[in-house]
C-alpha cells in the first residue's frame, strides 16, 4: 500500500499531474471560495448573522444543518479563514448545541436561519466533521483562552460524548460500542456508508483523549472493512442506509444509491490522499468511475446498487460528478480517471435553489484534487 501525505508530507495535485496549469488551479480554488462565501447571489451559501456569527444555508430546504456548518468550518480552516470559522462556530454553539436531555453534548441537526430548532436530534456526520475541524483549528491557529474558542478541548469533549454517551443511561453513543461502526443517528442500530471516514478516525486516534485512542484505532479498521461490504461488487455503488453487515437497509427507499451515497467516492479519495488508501477501496473507486463513464450528468438518476436506473433524476448532479472526480485519488491509474477530472474541471459551481449540497461537494473535491485539503498537525513547541 502506498504511503499517503500523513507519512510523506506530499499532497498530490492530481489536476496539475493531469496537465492543468497551477495558476489556473489556484485561481479556481479562490474563485470557488468566493462563490460560496462571498456575495454572489447565484452561488453563495454562507451568510453573516449579527456582529460575530454566520451560517451556511441549505438553499434547497431553507434550513441550517450541522452537515453544512461543520463543512463550512472544515473549508475555513483549510483556507486559513479564522474569521469565518469563528463566526460559524459561534452560531453553532449559540443555536445548535444541546445542553439538556438524552442528546446533551451533541448538536441539533437542523435549525431555521433565525436559530429556531427544527429538531433536538443530532446527525453524526456533523459531529465527526466538527471534531476534526476543531482539532485542525487548534493546531493551525492555537486555542483561545475561553470556551468555546478553546478548539482542542471542545473537540476532545465532543469525541468523548460520541463514544461514551449511554454508559450512564444518559442517551446513546454515535458509534456502536461493540462493532465500532458509526450509526445513522444515535438511537438506531444501522449505518450510513457515507458517514464512514476512517481517515478522520486515524487522526482521532492520535489526538483524542488518551483513554479513547484505542477505540478510534479500532473504528478506523472497522470502517475500512465495512466499506467493501456496503459497496456493490460490480458497480461500486453504496446505499444511503446500510445494516452493520453492509447489506442495504431500504427503509423508505434508502437502500439505493442516491444523494448521501455520493460522498463515499470522495471519502475513498481523501483516505487515499492522506493515508495511502486500502487496495480494496481503490477497486471500489475504479468501479464507480467505470460505472459513470458512459453517463451524462443530465441523466444521472437514483440507481439500484446493481446499476439499474430508476425513474427519479439526481437532485445533485454537480455534486455527484465532483465526488466521482475525487475518487480518482484512490484510483489515479483508472482508464476513466482523466475523463472524470475533465468533466469536473469543465463544470462550474451550481446555481439555483439546490446549489448548497452540490457546491459543498464541489469545493471539497476541488480542495482534494488540488492538494489543498490538508492534515494540520499540532504546532511544535
Amino acid at each position: 500500500m502506498r504511503q499517503g501525505a500523513y507519512a510523506t508530507g506530499h499532497y498530490r495535485n492530481l489536476l496539475q499531474e493531469y496537465g492543468y496549469a497551477p495558476e489556473a488551479i489556484d485561481a479556481r480554488v479562490e474563485a470557488c471560495w468566493e462563490g460560496l462565501f462571498g456575495d454572489a447571489p447565484d452561488t453563495r451559501i454562507y451568510y453573516e448573522a449579527g456582529e460575530d456569527m454566520g451560517y451556511l444555508l441549505d438553499t434547497g430546504n431553507l434550513d441550517v444543518r450541522t452537515e453544512g456548518m461543520s463543512y463550512g468550518m472544515m473549508m475555513a480552516v483549510q483556507m486559513d479563514r479564522k474569521d469565518v470559522f469563528d463566526r460559524i462556530w459561534r452560531w453553532t454553539m449559540a443555536h445548535m448545541y444541546l445542553e439538556e436531555g438524552p442528546n446533551a453534548g451533541y448538536f441539533a441537526w437542523s435549525c431555521l436561519p433565525d436559530g429556531t430548532r427544527n429538531s433536538n436530534g443530532p446527525a453524526p456526520d456533523g459531529e465527526e466533521f466538527f471534531a476534526l475541524a476543531l482539532l485542525f483549528a487548534s493546531h493551525r491557529w492555537g486555542d483561545g483562552d475561553e470556551a468555546p474558542m478553546d478548539y482542542g478541548r471542545q473537540a476532545r469533549k465532543l469525541l468523548q460524548a460520541c463514544i461514551h454517551k449511554g454508559e450512564n443511561g444518559d442517551g446513546f453513543p454515535m458509534w456502536n460500542p461493540d462493532n465500532k461502526l458509526i450509526k445513522f443517528v444515535p438511537n438506531c442500530e444501522f449505518s450510513d456508508p457515507s458517514y464512514h471516514l476512517p481517515h478522520f478516525y486515524e487522526l482521532f486516534a492520535k489526538w483524542a483523549e488518551p483513554e479513547d485512542r484505542d477505540f478510534w484505532r479500532e473504528a478506523t479498521s472497522a470502517s475500512r472493512d465495512y466499506l467493501p461490504l456496503a459497496c456493490h461488487p460490480v458497480t461500486g455503488l453504496a446505499p444511503e442506509y446500510a445494516h452493520y453487515d453492509g447489506t442495504p437497509n431500504d427503509e423508505r427507499g434508502y437502500g439505493r444509491f442516491f444523494s448521501d451515497s455520493y460522498r463515499v467516492a470522495a471519502n475513498l479519495g481523501l483516505d487515499a490522499e492522506w493515508f495511502g488508501g486500502d487496495p480494496r477501496h481503490g477497486e471500489i473507486a475504479e468501479r464507480i468511475l467505470a460505472f459513470f463513464a458512459d453517463k451524462s450528468p443530465d441523466d444521472y438518476r437514483r440507481y439500484e446498487l446493481d446499476g439499474e436506473p430508476l425513474e427519479e433524476k439526481s437532485l445533485h448532479p454537480v455534486g455527484l460528478l465532483a465526488t466521482n472526480a475525487a475518487a480518482a485519488l484512490a484510483a489515479p491509474d483508472s482508464a476513466h480517471a482523466r475523463a472524470a477530472l475533465r468533466l469536473f474541471w469543465e463544470t462550474p459551481l451550481r446555481e439555483g435553489d439546490r446549489r448548497y449540497y452540490d457546491n459543498c461537494l464541489y469545493f471539497f473535491s476541488l480542495l482534494m484534487l488540488s492538494g489543498r485539503y490538508r492534515i494540520w498537525e499540532p504546532r511544535q513547541a
